[in-house]
């Protein structure tokens, strides 16, 4: 670390809004750095779990948390910090920013730890968070990650995107011997690959569950990517974000692990189970389930053509059957790469 970055003052206390899996191991790894967390749940049993016996056994069971992070079921509590991180379900963030942002301390970084898009308005999380949190310091936190391998302490890179001073920050808030964050100005790229990745991570496991082969997989992951770029530019995206771990990394994690939740839901679909009975109350989320009609949406909107994302949303919706989308796939007009 650079003398530059090591002279800056951390932010000492975080608030992490969200007690899933991937907020504990955030409030794990702020921990970790040396701040003071207090984490946010809306369940009442997860915070008197983690009160009376130091680990969240709903959703991150097996892991005890350190004394230095209190879990609270009230909002404005864990919004007494000097940053805040969102780890909301894309779909419920819109709502629970209106709620922090009635509560927080003005000016301070919001950093928008989920994963997607809006589906009513296909905006992104970070454009969401401007309509329903202006005056805030905007952020955005992703990367190849999966909660139960950082929680564990094995070695999770990710990107923050927020202004330059914000995003140094944030850098020396969080990283510590096995969390490496790498700070970026590219709010809306590392937004984009973040939410477009699950998508594409869905594909992949239609592929898979279809028995289709390696060499189909790796064409899929290749022309998602390009997919993925394509928009990005549109959108005002730096190409080294896309390339880098936000983008690139978080894919090729997402679409070929089976950790990945994502990759799963494809799965099962290329087994031929239907996105409904996949997307019930006592399964895990899938975000990519939600995104894919709001990528294709926005795509639209934006005049940029996303085949492959296109083709996930309609197997999704159930108006193209599975045999029908491969063979949609490989007749496109051939054209140059």
């Amino acid at each position: 670390m650079t003398g530059k970055i090591a002279s800056i003052a951390p932010y000492h206390r975080i608030g992490v809004i969200g007690a899933g899996a991937w907020g504990t191991a955030l409030a794990l790894i702020a921990a970790r750095a040396g701040r003071e967390v207090v984490l946010w749940a809306r369940e009442t049993e997860v915070v008197d779990t983690i009160k009376a016996h130091g680990v969240n056994t709903r959703f991150l069971p097996g892991v005890r948390l350190p004394a230095s992070i209190s879990a609270t079921g009230s909002l404005a509590e864990a919004a007494k910090a000097e940053a805040i991180l969102v780890v909301a379900p894309a779909q419920h963030l819109r709502a629970t920013l209106t709620d922090l942002a009635s509560c927080a301390p003005a000016d301070i970084p919001l950093v928008i730890c989920a994963k997607g898009i809006e589906r009513k308005s296909g905006k992104l999380v970070t454009e969401v968070l401007a309509e329903a949190a202006p005056g805030f310091a905007p952020a955005v936190l992703s990367g190849p990650s999966f909660a139960h391998d950082s929680a564990m302490g094995l070695p999770t890179a990710v990107t923050i995107a927020a202004r330059a001073d914000i995003a140094r920050r944030l850098q020396i808030s969080l990283n510590h011997a096995a969390f490496r964050p790498y700070a970026s100005d590219d709010i809306a790229g590392v937004a984009l690959g973040g939410a477009a990745k699950n998508v594409y991570a869905i594909a992949c496991g239609i592929v898979d569950g279809l028995h289709l082969g390696e060499s189909a997989r790796a064409a899929l992951l290749a022309r998602s990517f390009a997919e993925l770029r394509r928009f990005g530019e549109k959108l005002g995206a730096k190409p080294d974000t896309l390339m880098g771990l936000s983008g690139l990394g978080d894919l090729v994690l997402t679409a070929t692990s089976g950790q990945s939740r994502n990759y799963n839901f494809g799965l099962q679909l290329g087994k031929g189970r239907h996105a409904a009975d996949l997307s019930a109350p006592d399964e895990p989320l899938a975000e990519g389930a939600f995104t894919a009609s709001a990528l294709v949406l926005r795509a639209r909107d934006e005049r940029i053509e996303l085949p492959v994302a296109e083709t996930v949303a309609r197997v999704i919706d159930g108006s193209l059957p599975l045999d029908a989308a491969v063979a949609k796939l490989m007749s496109r007009p051939l054209k140059p790469e």
